[in-house]
C-alpha cells in the first residue's frame, strides 16, 4: 500500500504550494543518495518524496489526487508529466551536490567577546580588532588592473552552466564569473584579482544590557569583503560571560550564598547582602535553617528580550564556628549540655528528628 502523499511530505491537506515546496526540499536534502551513501533506506525515501512532489507540486495533479487518491494515476488516468526538478528546484539540488550559486557576498565572521557579569547586565561599549579581508584600496575592490572585462570562457558569456548528476540536469550560475558572463581581463597584481586584501579592522561594538552566555549580536556589513567589489558579509559577536566570584546567573535571576553565624540563625538578625547595585539588607528570622532562600525582587537581571527584571535569591549557609578560644568552647559545652535529655533535644532539632525517623523506617523495611 502506498503511503498518503501528504503524509510522505509531512504536510496537511490544506498546505499551501510554498509549504509543499519547503517540505519536499527538506526531505530531498535529507535523503538524497549522494548525501547518504551508507543509508540503504535513503534512496527509497528519496524516491517516495519525489513521487509525492511530482503529484502535489503540480496544481492539476494535486486536484485529481485530492478527489481520487492514488487511483487517479492508475492505468494512465490523470495524465500530465512529472515536475522538472532540475529547472524548478535547481537551488535545492545545487545545495545537495555542493554546487551552490555564488552570491557575490563576502563571508560572515564570528568574534567571541568575554564580558564580566556586571558588563553583561548593565551593557557596555567595547572596541575590538578583527583580522579580515577588506576591499583593495588600490583597485577600489574591482580586482582589475585596467578596469577592462572579457567574456567568460566557462559559460561563453551566458552566465549559466548546466551540470549533469545522474538523472538530474541542473542549470546554475557560472562558478567562474558568478553569473555575470564577464571576467577580469588583467587581474590586479597586489590582490591577485580578488579585489580584497588581508587587514585588521577596529570596530566599536555596543553590547545591550541583559545579554547572556551564547547571545549573538549581528553587525550587518562588517564581515569579510566580497571578491570583486560585492557586498560584504556580516560580523557576529558572540558573548561569553566570565564566572563571577559572588553571583551565579540562572535565566534572569541571580543567585548567591550568604554565610551567617550560628547565633544569627538561632536568634535572628539583620544582615547586609551584596547586589550588583551595591548592597541590600535582609531580615533573618529566629530559628532560620541552613539552606533557606530569601528573595529580593527586582534585584536580578533585566532581560534583553522581554524587559522583565529577575530577582536576587540569597541562600543562607549557617557556618560552624572555628578557632574557638577557651571561653567560647566552655560556653558551647554548657549549651550542648542542655540537650542531654533526648526529648528536649528532639524539640530543638526538627530536621535531625525527622532524619532519624526516616532512618528507622528504612532499616525496618530492609530487615523485613
Amino acid at each position: 500500500m502506498k503511503r498518503d502523499y501528504y503524509d510522505v511530505l509531512g504536510v496537511a491537506r490544506t498546505a499551501s504550494d510554498e509549504e509543499v515546496k519547503k517540505a519536499f526540499r527538506r526531505l530531498a536534502m535529507k535523503y538524497h543518495p549522494d548525501r547518504c551513501p551508507d543509508d540503504p533506506h535513503a534512496q527509497e525515501k528519496f524516491k517516495e518524496a519525489k513521487e509525492a512532489w511530482d503529484v502535489l507540486g503540480n496544481p492539476e495533479r494535486r486536484a485529481l489526487y485530492d478527489r481520487h487518491g492514488h487511483a487517479a494515476f492508475e492505468h494512465g488516468f490523470g495524465g500530465g508529466g512529472f515536475n522538472n526538478v532540475g529547472d524548478i528546484f535547481g537551488d535545492i539540488f545545487s545545495d545537495i551536490f555542493g554546487m551552490g550559486r555564488r552570491s557575490g557576498r563576502g563571508s560572515d565572521l564570528r568574534y567571541v567577546m568575554e564580558l564580566d557579569l556586571e558588563e553583561a547586565v548593565a551593557g557596555v561599549e567595547k572596541q575590538i580588532r578583527i583580522p579580515t579581508l577588506v576591499n583593495c584600496q588600490f583597485c577600489n575592490g574591482s580586482g582589475s588592473e585596467d578596469g577592462k572585462l572579457a567574456t567568460c570562457a566557462t559559460c561563453r558569456g551566458l552566465g549559466r552552466v548546466r551540470m549533469q548528476n545522474g538523472i538530474f540536469s541542473i542549470q546554475q550560475s557560472c562558478p567562474q564569473c558568478g553569473g555575470t558572463g564577464r571576467v577580469i581581463r588583467t587581474p590586479y597584481h597586489r590582490c591577485h584579482g580578488e579585489g580584497r586584501l588581508q587587514d585588521e579592522r577596529s570596530l566599536s561594538v555596543r553590547i545591550p544590557a541583559g545579554v547572556d552566555n551564547g547571545d549573538r549580536i549581528r553587525l550587518t556589513g562588517q564581515g569579510e569583503a566580497a571578491p570583486s567589489g560585492g557586498a560584504p558579509g556580516d560580523l557576529y559577536v558572540e558573548v561569553r560571560v566570565r564566572e563571577h566570584p559572588v553571583f551565579k546567573r540562572v535565566g534572569d535571576d541571580l543567585h548567591c550564598e550568604v554565610p551567617i553565624r550560628f547565633a544569627q540563625a538561632a536568634l535572628g538578625a539583620q544582615i547586609e547582602v551584596p547586589t550588583l547595585d551595591g548592597g541590600a539588607s535582609i531580615h533573618i528570622p529566629p530559628e532560620t535553617q541552613s539552606g533557606q532562600v530569601f528573595r529580593l525582587r527586582g534585584q536580578g537581571v533585566r532581560s534583553v528580550r522581554s524587559r522583565h527584571t529577575g530577582d536576587l535569591l540569597c541562600t543562607v549557609v549557617v557556618e560552624t564556628p572555628v578557632r574557638l578560644d577557651k571561653r567560647q568552647r566552655e560556653l558551647l559545652e554548657q549549651f550542648e549540655a542542655t540537650f542531654a535529655d533526648a526529648d528536649e533535644a528532639k524539640k530543638h532539632s526538627p530536621r535531625a528528628s525527622n532524619f532519624m525517623e526516616n532512618v528507622k523506617q528504612f532499616w525496618a523495611k530492609m530487615t523485613g
